[in-house]
């Protein structure tokens, strides 16, 4: 297991490289077909249907989006209905509460992207992080990256921002790329709060160009996704995907 450098929570100093939000924010914006690129289309109530995961990954291939987001109930259903169209499917393990075994995360991991999942977005050990307890983060973490990256998937780590301190979030980053996340998320969407600009700027400060960022929870409009990308965010979660895509101009 790599080792983890402490964290001094006054002054903060990451080798992290830059990421340009500006020039990035200015060309997704460009046309919607770039906005849907970096968007994924999620479905993750607990109630969702058969009928309407079917929808969902219908407007996945209309509006060419980044991934279909779904439980890993719905894993095998999304792959076949994806299959040959070039999108991808994601699916949320540990979710949404970031409380399951390692071993867990792993059967999960490696069941999904052998099913032909590949992306996995996974909620980090709040509870152990908040305990001190960094190693068990991390190892958590990277169980889950080993996984992933063996059957060619993305990791994105949810941070669940709202339930942790400044000082949390910061060292929850760093951890999170140093164990193999892909990506660094703000939020399942399913606690007290949602993706911030804040937030976000946060993470992309700690990442720099080291990881990608991804805003969710709480996105509704054009608007919100403009604030986020410019905060630093080269991907977003939303369930409101369409709509919002539609007011870039998307039919």
């Amino acid at each position: 297991m790599a080792s983890i450098t402490p964290i001094n929570d006054t002054d903060l100093e990451f080798d992290s490289g830059t990421f340009d939000s500006a020039g990035f924010t200015l060309q997704t914006l460009s046309t919607w077909q770039s906005l849907a690129a970096v968007i994924d289309h999620t479905l993750l109530k607990p109630d969702a249907t058969r009928d309407q995961v079917e929808n969902l990954c219908d407007e996945a291939i209309r509006y060419r989006f980044a991934c279909a987001m779904v439980n890993p109930v719905w894993a095998s259903t999304a792959v076949e209905l994806l299959s040959g169209s070039g999108v991808p499917v994601g699916v949320v393990i540990g979710f949404p509460l970031g409380a399951s075994l390692v071993s867990t995360l792993r059967q999960e991991a490696a069941a999904l992207t052998r099913l032909g999942v590949r992306e996995l977005d996974m909620v980090l050990p709040i509870g152990q992080l908040k305990s001190g307890n960094y190693q068990a983060v991390h190892h958590t973490i990277h169980a889950a990256a080993t996984v992933a990256h063996h059957h060619g998937a993305l990791l994105k780590v949810i941070l669940e921002t709202c339930l942790l301190r400044v000082e949390e979030k910061l060292r929850a980053a760093e951890i999170a790329i140093q164990a193999g996340a892909d990506f660094l998320k703000t939020s399942t969407g399913f606690s007290t709060g949602g993706a911030t600009p804040a937030d976000v700027a946060l993470l992309r400060g700690v990442a720099g160009a080291r990881s990608g960022v991804k805003a969710s929870g709480g996105i509704r409009t054009l608007s919100d996704v403009r604030a986020l990308l410019e905060a630093g965010a080269n991907r977003i979660g939303a369930s409101a995907s369409v709509a919002i895509v539609r007011e870039l101009g998307a039919e």
